[in-house]
């Protein structure tokens, strides 16, 4: 058979910057870090920078668009 009769899909792109932001979980969620850890520091709790540092779950509401900018995921 000839590659002339098969028709292949082509491959969806991956937004990269996406890509470098969020992370599948194995039940199919995706994981993100979260805002206000990045500078002004000095005058936030330690309670609230540990918090600040751990991962956050994406929003349902959000999960479809990011599903399609990471289809591989």
């Amino acid at each position: 058979m000839t590659n002339d009769n098969i028709l292949l899909m082509s491959k969806l792109k991956t937004r990269k910057s996406a890509a470098k932001r969020f992370k599948a979980t194995a039940t199919g969620k995706f994981m993100r870090r979260r805002a206000f850890h990045n500078h002004l520091l000095d005058h936030k709790s330690s309670k609230l920078k540990r918090h600040l540092s751990t991962k956050a779950v994406v929003d349902e509401r959000d999960a479809d668009n990011v599903r399609l900018m990471i289809p591989y995921a």
